[in-house]
């Protein structure tokens, strides 16, 4: 049994699911985290039949940010370590026809679920992640991506899913790369990763996207980043697939992450108070 825990954001489906139950049936502690009892429900009965430790279903809406703080205090009450946070939950393009949607706390819906969720659940989970080093952070980002305009972090004008769904990826990037900074010799890691080009996943058939890669292809490749040796994840990447690479130009620019990051906490500061 190999007795560690991890969190897996959108665990209930595609790539979230394929990589709990995997880690389940070898041995892992998982924390199942979704949206519906049932599929979540599902997700905890496959572990347990393959024999695995008894898993932790915990419901939250990641585009309700009062979701995302219980979700994170629900996690401290089920578990006093956490070895690996996957941050795998997401919005892909929508349909090609789809209008501008908003979360419950009015942020345009794949920054909010895409990134913000994410950014806020590691911020409350990093102590909890500080006392189980070492430990891992993984992002589960895209090739996807787009500039982000500070100006217009939230696509209002010329809204686009296919841009909404970019720029979130972008900054999820962005905001790895200033968490590797921070944690560095905290003996926490922070990558992101595109898993693999359109999965077969619920995701990429609502978005008419041709499917091109299997959920075991990047189940593999995150799985990696994982459990693989320390030196193999590395801290403050970015992977396509297993292959080390570079993201886009401006999630290098530190004056852009600064930017990012003051838009962000003032947005969060703004949005919790209210």
């Amino acid at each position: 049994m190999d007795g560690r825990t991890i969190l897996i954001t959108g665990a209930t489906d595609g790539l979230g699911r394929h990589l709990a139950v995997r880690l389940g049936e070898a041995g892992w502690r998982v924390l199942v985290h979704g949206r519906d009892t049932d599929r979540a429900e599902q997700v905890r009965a496959r572990i347990e039949a393959a024999g695995g430790p008894e898993p932790v279903v915990l419901l939250a809406d990641l585009a309700d940010l009062g979701d995302v703080a219980r979700l994170a205090a629900d996690v401290e009450r089920h578990t006093d370590r956490l070895d690996v946070l996957v941050n795998n939950a997401g919005v892909g393009f929508g349909a090609p026809d789809a209008t501008r949607e908003t979360s419950a706390d009015g942020i345009e819906l794949r920054f909010a679920v895409n990134y913000l969720a994410g950014y806020r659940l590691t911020r409350l989970l990093l102590p909890l992640l500080t006392r189980s080093a070492p430990a891992r952070i993984v992002n589960v980002a895209s090739a996807g991506q787009e500039p982000l305009d500070c100006a217009d972090l939230l696509t209002t004008r010329d809204y686009d899913g296919v841009r909404a769904y970019r720029r979130s990826k972008l900054a999820q990037i962005m905001s790895t790369f200033d968490l590797a900074e921070e944690l560095a010799g905290t003996g926490i890691t922070a990558d992101a990763l595109h898993p693999a080009t359109f999965m077969d996943t619920t995701m990429v058939r609502q978005a008419g996207s041709p499917v091109s890669s299997t959920v075991t292809e990047g189940g593999d490749a995150t799985l990696r980043l994982i459990t693989g040796p320390a030196a193999a994840s590395g801290t403050g990447r970015y992977f396509a697939g297993e292959r080390e690479t570079r993201a886009l130009a401006q999630a290098y620019d530190p004056e852009a992450r600064q930017r990012l990051r003051r838009a962000t906490d003032e947005l969060l500061a703004a949005t919790t108070r209210s």
